[in-house]
């Protein structure tokens, strides 16, 4: 009983860990396709739910699928940005439309994705992520001042919200540690929730009107259409998470004192495919490891695959009961935007922590950030650069994040990955004079 009891509130502390990264997602995404309470209730609890399921694919380990170790899963920020453009350009439809397809493409290259991983490393993977996060900073701006063409965008009492809610994370962020550390984005938006019903800008009717008790089922906002320009786009998200997922992979190994093997690497990588898939059979989203529940378990020397079944289960268990959902979808725009700001600011951050060693290895390096970054980031400012090239090149071109990734995989093969002939010469000239 005793030990039940301890793995339970282990188990609690691992949701509540990833439970803002997991929430968020669908609220920023629902936000900006225009959903209402009723589809924004549905779309976070669809997500709780997969973020159980993926879970448990990974720690449940069989020949097929799951790497066998206490990971917990949830819908990575990197498909953030992307999932965003995809709707805007191709509506609803192709958003599940592409996480099924980059979902198939994922789990049939997962065996030998060993070997292409050799095309994503640091200076590529953190060229990526850095252009995810600096394309999400307008969408945290906005929201912060209450919401694209709302009508009171950027009132005193939107700002007030945002930056109050941006600096209680900030101060908790400074001075706590372990856990409470762990969760101060979702303690920000519950502090800046609480502020702003004070204010009288929270409406509580979504959680009064929302079931206590729901089904979920498939295609719940509709069938999936497919776009290649948008396929192509989350299977460089699928394959840039997978890189990520693998260094989580090997702490925990670490941690766990398991030896990982190849076949478990793509158990690992066809366990993501799989509820990407789903995820969009679902209408919910792709899903990768987070890193913060490493920490946990790092900090608390458990590291057994029980409590994160109970976390997964918990996960699946929210998913049915809409009400609990419905009390995240009252949280203010503002208030949303001011956690978003350090959310993508943290992306960001990411980027420029993989990319600091790689910028010092070389200068062609930093000629590959340079080139990557600016570009990803300018065709998402001018869409439209790229018009008169024909439709099928425009695949590669409409979209920044794809046009960044494109850039940064290109520019690596020329510069690290060709024979260089100067550096050729260099060890021929070392070798004489040796």
């Amino acid at each position: 009983m005793k030990n039940a009891l301890k793995s339970t509130t282990l188990g609690i502390q691992h949701l509540l860990a990833m439970y803002a990264g997991a929430i968020l997602v669908p609220l920023i995404i629902g936000k900006s396709l225009g959903f209402d309470h009723k589809q924004l209730t549905y779309l976070v609890s669809i997500d709780i739910l997969m973020c159980g399921v993926a879970t448990l694919l990974q720690i449940m380990s069989n020949r097929i699928v799951g790497i066998g170790l206490p990971v917990v899963l949830g819908c990575t920020f990197t498909a953030v940005g992307p999932i965003m453009k995809i709707g805007e350009e191709f509506g609803i439809s192709a958003i599940y439309g592409s996480i099924i397809a980059s979902g198939l493409i994922i789990m049939l290259i997962a065996g030998f994705f060993g070997k292409l991983i050799k095309f994503f490393p640091p200076v590529v993977t953190g060229s990526v992520v850095t252009i995810i996060g600096i394309t999400l900073i307008p969408v945290a701006i906005n929201n912060m001042g209450g919401g694209q063409d709302a009508a009171d965008f950027g009132s005193l009492s939107n700002i007030i919200l945002a930056f109050g809610t941006l600096i209680t994370i900030i101060l908790i962020f400074r001075f706590s540690t372990g856990f409470i550390r762990a969760i101060s984005i979702l303690l920000g938006l519950g502090v800046g929730t609480i502020a702003a019903s004070i204010m009288g800008k929270v409406d509580l009717m979504p959680v009064q009107d929302a079931a206590v008790a729901q089904m979920v089922r498939p295609f719940y906002f509709g069938y999936p259409t497919f776009e290649w320009s948008a396929i192509l786009t989350m299977t460089i998200v699928g394959m840039v998470s997978l890189v990520e997922s693998t260094g989580v992979y090997f702490a925990l190994s670490d941690i766990c004192d398991k030896k990982l093997k190849k076949e478990d690497l793509a158990k690992g990588y066809r366990a993501e495919g799989l509820a990407s898939v789903i995820g969009g059979l679902f209408n919910a989203f792709p899903y990768t490891t987070f890193s913060q529940n490493v920490g946990l378990i790092q900090m608390s020397g458990v590291r057994s695959r029980k409590v994160i079944l109970i976390t997964g289960s918990m996960l699946i268990a929210l998913g049915f009961l809409p009400k609990i959902a419905a009390i995240t979808t009252i949280i203010p725009t503002s208030v949303l935007g001011g956690a978003m700001m350090a959310m993508f600011g943290m992306v960001v951050s990411q980027g420029i922590k993989m990319l600091s060693k790689t910028i010092s290895d070389s200068q062609e390096n930093s000629m590959i950030i340079a080139c990557s970054v600016g570009l990803g980031l300018g065709v998402t400012v001018a869409p439209n650069l790229f018009s008169a090239l024909p439709s099928g090149l425009q695949i590669l071109t409409s979209n920044g994040i794809v046009a960044g990734s494109i850039t940064a995989i290109a520019l690596n093969i020329i510069f690290n990955m060709l024979p260089n002939r100067k550096r050729q010469e260099t060890v021929v000239v070392s070798k004489q004079s040796a």
